[in-house]
Formats: C-alpha cells, sequence, structure tokens
C-alpha cells in the first residue's frame, strides 16, 4: 500500500537501444555510431510526440557516460546510469525550451558549458520542444553548436522541425522518428498487460492502438486508465468507447445507414440517444466523417489495402463494402465535406446542440438531392427552360468528345451533341442559310461562326463535368473566352468565385471535363477575371447579330398608348411581356436560385 504508483508510460520507458519499440533506422545508426566511436557534437530528434524522442535521448546519454562506455549497453549500475534512470544527473542537463526560452536561458547554458563533466565522460545537454526557442536565443546558441568545447554534446528534440532555423538543422545530425506501427504498439502492450495482470481482450488493445496515432505513450497511459477497471470481466473494445467519448461502429454503422437512406427522422432519433449518453456534438460529428472516410476508402480500394488504411476488422470491412456500394463516390466525397463544413461551424457557435440537429438534418437529406438522375433532369430543365418534368430512366454516361471545329473537313455541317431538349424543325431558315454561304465562303463574320462553335463546345464542356455545384457556378457566373484543344480562357464575374474555382479540387473538375471534351490529357485552362479585351471581341462578334435582335424586340414591345388601348386580357399579357424583359435587372444569386427551381419571380 506504501509503494509509490509509477505510471506504464514511466516505469516501462526502454533504457537501451534494443528497448525502443519500432525506429528501427534510428538505433542502428547510433549503435554504429557509438561501436565505431563516431560522436557527432549535436543531434537532431524530429517527430510526432510519444515515438521514443526523449526516451532515445537519455539511452544515448547513458550509453556515452556509462564507466563501460561507450557502449550500446549500458550496465544500468555505475553512478552515471544510475543518476540518468532516477533523473537525477550531474553531466545530463534536460532542458525545457517551452518555459526557457529566452535569450538569457540560453546564455546561462553558454556559461555552464566550460564546466567539465563530473561523473562520466561527456555533459551532454538535451533540449526538448527546442522549436519554442526564440530566434534571439537560437542565434546565442548558434556559434556554440558548431564548435562546442570538447565532450559537450547538445541533443534537440521536437515534433514541429520546420519552425527549428536553417541554420540550426545545418549544424546537427538529424534522426527523424517515424510513427509506430498499430501492430508494435499492440504486440507491446500485450506484453505489458501480461507483466501487469490486466483482464484486456485482444480486439481492446488493437483500438487503443488505432486510437494512439502512432504514439507510444498515449497508448501505455490509455491502458494504465482501463486498467483500474473491474477485472472479472475482460476490458473491451465498448469499454474504451465509453472511456473515451467515441462511437462505436455499430453505432456509426445504423446512423450512417439512416443518411443514406435520407431518413432524417429515425437518424434525429439515434442522434438524441448519443447526445443524451454525454458524447459532445463535435466528437459526434468527428466519428462520423471518420467513418464517412472509412466508406470512401471502401469504394475506392482493394480489401487488403483497405484493411490497412481502416484498422479494421474483416467483418467490419465487410459491412463497409456493402454499405459504400450504396452510395456514388462524388456522394460520399460531399458527405465528407459538409460534415466538415458542421465541424468548423460547431467551434464558433454558443449553441451546438441546435446545430448537431441541423447538420444531421441537411446529411440525412443530402444524399437524395445528390443523386445522378436527380441531378440529370434538373440541368435538363434549366438548359431547355422547360416547366415539364424530363425523366431519365437510367444513368448515362456523358457524351462523347466534340470534335474540334479545327479538325472537321471545310464546309461540314457542325456536330450537334444529343442533349435532352424539345424537338425542333430542321427546315433551315433564310438567316442560317445566309449564314451558311457566309461561313463557307470565309468571310471577316466567320468570327460569328466561332463565337458559335464556342458556345456548343461551352455547353458540352459544361455537360462533362459530374460536380452539380461547380456546373451550376459556372453556368451563371462564368463565360467562355476561348476553347481549344490546346487552350481554354473562362472568365468569372466575381474575383472570390475565381479563387474558389482555382483552388485544386474544382479547378480538376474543369480540367478533367476538357480533357473528356477533347479526349485528352493535361488540357490547359486559365480561370481568371474578365478583361477589356473580352469585351471588345464579344461586340465584334456579336454587333451585326445583336443590333438585328435589338431591332425585333423593338418592334414586339407595345408603345404605352397601345397598352392603354388595349383590352384587359391583352393588356395583362402585355405586361407579362415587360416583366420577362424586367428580369434582366435581377442579381446573379436570384437568378440561380429561380433557374434551380423553376420559380418564378413576383411583386
Amino acid at each position: 500500500m506504501n509503494e509509490k504508483f509509477i505510471p506504464l508510460y514511466r516505469k516501462y520507458r526502454p533504457q537501451i537501444l534494443e528497448e525502443i519499440v519500432g525506429q528501427e533506422h534510428v538505433k542502428k545508426a547510433l549503435a554504429n555510431a557509438i561501436n565505431l566511436n563516431k560522436i557527432a557534437h549535436a543531434y537532431l530528434f524530429t517527430g510526432p510526440r510519444g515515438t521514443g524522442k526523449t526516451s532515445t535521448a537519455r539511452i544515448l546519454a547513458k550509453s556515452l557516460n556509462c564507466q563501460k562506455g561507450p557502449t550500446t549497453e549500458p550496465c544500468g549500475k555505475c553512478p552515471s546510469c544510475v543518476d540518468i534512470t532516477n533523473s537525477t544527473p550531474l553531466d545530463v542537463i534536460e532542458i525545457d525550451a517551452a518555459s526557457n526560452r529566452s535569450v538569457n536561458d540560453a546564455q546561462n547554458i553558454l556559461e555552464k558549458i566550460q564546466y567539465a563533466p563530473v561523473n562520466g565522460k561527456y555533459k551532454i545537454y538535451i533540449i526538448d520542444e527546442v522549436h519554442m526557442l526564440t530566434d534571439q536565443a537560437f542565434n546565442a546558441l548558434l556559434k556554440t553548436l558548431e564548435e562546442p568545447p570538447e565532450n559537450v554534446i547538445f541533443i534537440l528534440a521536437t515534433t514541429e522541425v520546420h519552425k527549428v532555423l536553417d541554420t540550426i538543422k545545418s549544424r546537427c545530425q538529424r534522426f527523424d522518428f517515424k510513427r509506430i506501427t498499430t501492430d508494435d504498439i499492440t504486440k507491446h502492450l500485450k506484453h505489458i498487460a501480461e507483466l501487469e495482470k490486466i483482464n484486456i481482450e485482444d480486439e481492446a488493445l488493437l483500438t487503443i492502438a488505432k486510437n494512439s496515432a502512432g504514439g507510444m505513450r498515449d497508448s501505455l497511459a490509455l491502458l494504465d486508465q482501463l486498467s483500474v477497471l473491474d477485472t472479472e470481466k475482460a476490458i473491451s473494445t465498448e469499454d474504451i468507447n465509453s472511456l473515451l467519448g467515441r462511437l462505436s461502429f455499430e453505432v456509426l454503422n445504423n446512423l450512417s445507414e439512416c443518411i443514406i437512406s435520407s431518413n432524417p427522422n429515425k437518424a434525429l432519433e439515434i442522434l438524441e440517444s448519443i447526445y443524451n449518453s454525454g458524447n459532445e456534438p463535435t466528437q459526434i460529428l468527428l466519428n462520423l466523417l471518420n467513418y464517412f472516410k472509412n466508406l470512401l476508402i471502401a469504394k475506392s480500394c482493394k480489401t487488403d489495402l483497405m484493411l490497412e488504411l481502416t484498422q479494421t476488422t474483416e467483418a467490419q470491412a465487410e459491412t463497409l463494402k456493402q454499405q459504400s456500394s450504396k452510395l456514388e463516390t462524388h456522394q460520399l466525397v460531399f458527405l465528407t465535406e459538409r460534415t466538415s463544413h458542421y465541424i468548423n461551424e460547431l467551434k464558433t457557435t454558443t449553441n451546438q446542440h441546435i446545430w448537431l440537429e441541423i447538420a444531421m438534418i441537411d446529411l440525412a437529406n443530402l444524399t437524395e438531392n445528390t443523386k445522378l438522375i436527380e441531378i440529370q433532369n434538373r440541368l435538363a430543365k434549366l438548359e431547355n427552360g422547360d416547366i415539364e418534368q424530363v425523366t431519365v430512366s437510367n444513368y448515362k454516361t456523358p457524351p462523347h468528345p466534340v470534335q474540334k471545329p479545327s479538325m472537321k473537313p471545310a464546309g461540314a455541317a457542325q456536330a450537334i451533341p444529343q442533349t435532352i431538349s424539345k424537338p425542333q424543325e430542321p427546315v433551315k431558315t433564310d438567316t442560317e442559310q445566309q449564314t451558311q454561304n457566309i461561313k463557307e465562303e470565309k468571310t471577316p463574320v466567320q468570327q460569328v461562326t466561332q463565337s458559335a462553335d464556342t458556345k456548343e463546345l461551352w455547353k458540352n464542356l459544361l455537360e462533362n463535368i459530374g460536380y452539380m455545384p461547380t456546373r451550376q457556378l459556372l453556368l451563371q457566373m462564368a463565360k467562355p473566352v476561348l476553347i481549344t484543344s490546346e487552350n481554354v480562357i473562362i472568365t468569372v464575374r466575381t474575383e472570390s468565385f475565381v479563387k474558389h474555382l482555382n483552388e485544386n479540387s474544382k479547378k480538376q473538375l474543369i480540367i478533367d471535363a476538357v480533357n473528356r471534351l477533347f479526349n485528352q490529357s493535361d488540357s490547359k485552362v486559365t480561370i481568371r477575371l474578365p478583361l477589356a479585351s473580352d469585351n471588345e471581341i464579344k461586340s465584334e462578334i456579336s454587333t451585326d447579330n445583336t443590333e438585328k435582335q435589338n431591332a425585333k424586340e423593338i418592334e414586339k414591345t407595345p408603345s404605352q398608348e397601345e397598352i392603354n388601348n388595349t383590352p384587359k386580357a391583352e393588356t395583362e399579357t402585355i405586361n407579362d411581356k415587360k416583366k420577362v424583359l424586367d428580369e434582366s435587372a435581377l442579381s446573379d444569386q436570384v437568378k440561380m436560385v429561380k433557374n434551380l427551381f423553376d420559380g418564378q419571380v413576383i411583386e
């Protein structure tokens, strides 16, 4: 009862290089350096937390200062080894840079460096979290690190090596510590559990290892916490989930099934039960986000790779495979994006529960709204202006790439892609016949033909974009300036939308669409704001047709005197025409919503 309790991560801290779990490349390099007596004056250990950086630094110090040393197997009995083990050494000075980061602290180190070691051969300075030192403190240490006094060794440890000055890194031998694999952590935990007589299931040990993100210290701390539970029954994964506030695989599977089947009522029931159990809203969505990520992996990867990436059992992996088959890849990506969006919302709101419920309702309706058939129906209505419901029985692949105009023989008719539209009479008007003649003569009015080609290619390019939000944004806010197999230039009215479309994921969608359009790869796409020259080109191309069209519209538009002398029924029709003309003044956002839902603007 009087024996002092020692946490497991301290009790089972490695004392020699061979006891370090993982990091084989580091152990081999340091062992060779000791055996060959090639000891550097400065080392830099970098890597994630709990991967053995500080423990390795202490073992290296013990190996160098042991009375039998330098040796790879320190005795652990000499005064130097005992002092290092008990954390009371005279010749090994550990400094926490987080709390000793000023230039004065660095100068204190430099003042004491001149003193010779007492018990060992070397005076060793271990500076933990070295990235926390100020630039002034780093500069104070620079010269000493480059040419330290004899028998002085610096060992710097950090989790954020990018914050360390390059002048410091260039003066050290750098060792990168990797995350410890789940298998290695599980084996080590099982060994310690047997020594400590902790009754725990193998699956629970695997869960601990997966939860530690490659850090042994976090794993041992969690095992230590679980060891105080009831020992009559083996500790299970459910106990770990309850302790950590994590959702079990079964709960996440049921919740995800409600979202996939667009059943918000059932999803809210499950959510309320989870919330009342004490789980925090942010933690709930983080667990759900991780589950969606696993579904995406199950959808995209083979079983062997999936098991490694998701760290699930074979039964759970099969369940993920079956559930992921009910969704398209773009739907899973959209679900992960929306879940991530609501996680950010929860971080800034004062009422997380309300936003959690909103997120669940949104997610549970999102899958239905992003079905490919629904997208095709909406797109067909937007392009054709039809009010009637367009029915598409089965999903069809995007249309075949449209051949460039420059690839066609002279005088050949333009290919018209097959789209969902109303049947039109194949009879050519006089104007169409004149346009055809002009094209064959190749007069300057050929610019009009090129404009028509660009319009047709733009229409087919949009059809090749499978992601509905990006397609709608381009349809409403963008205009093509140039569409060829060599280069595609698109202008967008607002700078914020230009930045949005130039993001890697969004721009790649457009590049892929151009690749399919011209049956090529690595297409060049430029997205920018409109230039004055773009407007000039547009006016040169469309002046003639625009003037004619405006003249026709003026002829069609009745005067006020005609409206006053027109019967009531006809006046309403005229007013409707004026109303259509007046809608040109609406904002782009209002137009987008109106077109998306086939609505009307009323006063």
